[in-house]
């Protein structure tokens, strides 16, 4: 690699139409230059690009670039719904990446990028040329002065009319085409980074957002859109794009003492303008004088010689976030591209998904797989685009039980995301499926059997590895409930049962009336259980499994204990605090002058292990001396890992006691 001292040796994936321009870029500047450029599959492609820039390696795949160690940082400027799988593969290879916008097809592909450079310690960040060019900064400077006093409202708009070629890339939906992902990324961009400003922030996500668009009958995609937000501190703003309308570029910011207009927002060449009150306006021209990339190559520079992996330009929260808002921004439109349908759902890295290790398993009786001893927990209302790539990391690193429910869904039989991910990725014989019913108030010994049959269709499947009742219902016979679960047995439809927020009195009697018939007893529960002490049920019908009396009682007979909210819903994070009161169900929940105190001993012995708060809170879960599978709620990859990490922790019985406020 080259020293920091010397330019950057780029290697350009992809030798199209943004690329030249990239190309360009580097013949302006001293910072770097062209050293190879690969086409997918011909490398002529690649020899006429170098040629044209003053000449290089030319090469006929991008992985046989990325194979040459002498290729510092690449830019990867290919199609739309190849950037994140490239950026993956350049990130596995060590180089340091400049990537075109959109960075990805959604924010599951992105989530998994910023994973993979995160871990191999590279720079990366989303391309997006005016956020790196003076004209841009600017603007924001006037904001923050409070030239057009507070914020109020803002329009930005990128359009323009490429004709009605539906063969064409921005028309194709196989290829990522329509307005929203190809130039939509750029007003989403500018009114989220002119929020922040207005706010004093780097950016700002949109807390409410509607959108509106048209799309073309034969692709799917979208030829133009709209989009409401509105964001902090009352801030509304709205975005125009389109590649089948003839509505130009331009950006407006109204506050309460002027305005601020950008001509070409976009380009950076135009004229920009303060507008205030009382006062003659000051009008400003952008710099055109040199290739508009120039100046993100420039910041890459930048940043990789000073050992940064990401540009306040565009830090890679900033990437995560846009993306998130142009999903929500599609799923208004009830837009989805064919490889995001579950069955064209590819692995983001190109490659196929092998089970690790570095989750481990143990057995329960009666189920005939290992159970992963970290349990991912219910995906809640995340889309399948989202949810299957952090799966996917999730499996590759060992796990492989997945925790489901009917009253998750409105039992009703709808495919839910889970069962679509275990059908299209062919792993249902490799994971564990949890199946939770009979929940208040369908908690009846009648019903239960045909509750099961809609949760099977809608996961399609025909059996589950565990079945767990969600609810007791102490006006029923326990032994009515163990009929219905072994004759579920009998018929193959679950392989074992437990119980979800049931008392150890009724699960002492539910074993006791099963081994007096002969029938397979109960193998867990499902409480919760954490570090902190459960103040207050924060659902009707919750039982938590962390007294003393009930952490004997597992101990004495050696119960499984598959823990929900095993990390006190982030009590022991930085959500909570005395002072913060906005999230009712932790502070009803979690909030006592006891746990602020085991959260204070938490943090404390947390930074001797030289771990995470939350990893240690998780270990606490895990080093209980029964049988524990805690369910993890991660939302990222990073989150996962943070989990696994909790595995290798080792908690002594003396700061266990200290921990338990006992010493």
């Amino acid at each position: 690699m080259s020293s920091s001292k010397t330019p950057l040796r780029w290697g350009v994936i992809g030798p199209g139409r943004i690329s030249r321009r990239f190309g360009k870029a580097l013949s302006q500047t001293d910072t770097g230059h062209l050293y190879a450029a690969a086409a997918s599959s011909d490398a002529s492609r690649a020899q006429a690009f170098v040629d044209e820039f003053g000449g290089g390696k030319a090469y006929g795949s991008y992985q046989a670039l990325l194979d040459d160690p002498e290729v510092d940082a690449v830019y990867i400027g290919n199609l739309h719904t190849q950037h994140a799988e490239w950026s993956i593969k350049a990130a596995r290879a060590g180089k340091h990446i400049l990537c075109e916008k959109p960075a990805s097809l959604n924010y599951g592909e992105i989530m998994a990028v910023i994973d993979e450079v995160e871990q191999a310690g590279v720079f990366y960040m989303e391309a997006f040329m005016y956020r790196c060019h003076s004209q841009t900064a600017r603007v924001i400077e006037w904001i923050r002065a409070g030239e057009i006093g507070e914020v109020q409202h803002m329009r930005a708009s990128f359009c323009f009319d490429a004709g009605p070629n539906q063969e064409s890339r921005l028309m194709a939906n196989a290829l990522g085409g329509g307005g929203i992902l190809d130039v939509g990324c750029y007003p989403i961009s500018m009114l989220r980074r002119m929020a922040g400003a207005a706010r004093g922030k780097d950016f700002l996500d949109p807390g409410e957002l509607k959108g509106i668009g048209h799309l073309d009958p034969d692709t799917g995609v979208d030829g133009w859109a709209s989009v409401l937000m509105k964001f902090e501190g009352g801030i509304v703003a709205e975005a125009l794009s389109g590649v089948r309308l003839n509505a130009g570029k331009g950006l407006t910011i109204i506050g309460t003492k002027g305005a601020i207009e950008v001509e070409n927002p976009w380009g950076c060449d135009g004229n920009i303008c303060l507008k205030r009150r009382n006062q003659d306006p000051v009008q400003e021209k952008g710099d055109s004088s040199r290739e508009l990339m120039v100046y993100e190559v420039e910041v890459a520079t930048r940043c990789i010689a000073a050992g940064e992996t990401q540009a306040p330009e565009m830090s890679w929260a900033d990437t995560l976030g846009n993306m998130k808002t142009l999903d929500r921004w599609r799923e208004e439109l009830n837009f989805l591209y064919e490889q995001e349908q579950p069955a064209n759902l590819s692995i983001v890295h190109g490659g196929t998904l092998k089970r690790g290790s570095a989750i481990p398993t143990a057995s329960l009786p009666g189920i005939a797989k290992p159970v992963s001893r970290l349990v991912m927990g219910h995906a809640m209302q995340r889309k399948l685009p989202e949810v299957a790539r952090l799966w996917d990391h999730y499996f590759e690193q060992g796990g492989n039980t997945f925790d489901e429910g009917t009253i998750y869904r409105g039992r009703s039989a709808r495919k839910t995301a889970v069962g679509q991910w275990l059908k299209h990725r062919g792993l249902r014989e490799e994971c564990i499926l949890i199946e939770k019913g009979a929940h208040t108030p369908w908690c009846q010994p009648n019903l239960m059997e045909d509750e099961l049959a809609v949760a099977m269709e809608g996961q399609q499947t025909d059996y589950f590895d565990l079945y767990m009742m969600h609810r007791d219902n102490p006006e029923v016979p326990v032994g009515e409930f163990v009929d219905v679960m072994t004759g579920m047995q009998a018929k193959g439809h679950i392989h074992a049962y437990g119980f979800s927020n049931w008392s150890m009195e009724r699960t002492d009697e539910a074993v006791a009336y099963a081994k007096e018939k002969g029938l397979t007893p109960p193998i867990c529960l499902s409480n919760q259980f954490s570090m902190a002490r459960l103040v207050n049920p924060i659902w009707a019908g919750c039982i938590t499994s962390a007294t003393p009396e009930f952490k004997a009682w597992h101990t004495e007979h050696n119960f499984a204990l598959l823990p929900w909210s095993s990390q006190a819903k982030g009590f022991f994070s930085t959500r909570s605090a005395p002072d913060k009161l906005d999230d009712k169900l932790l502070v009803d929940g979690f909030y006592s002058d006891d746990n602020f105190e085991r959260k204070k001993r938490c943090l404390e012995l947390a930074e001797k292990k030289g771990i995470a708060p939350t990893t240690l809170a998780l270990a606490y879960v895990l080093c209980q001396p029964f049988p524990t599978f805690p369910l993890i709620g991660p939302s990222n990859p990073g989150e996962t890992r943070q989990s696994i990490d909790a595995l290798n922790v080792e908690i002594t019985p003396d700061e266990m006691a200290w921990l338990n406020l006992e010493a």
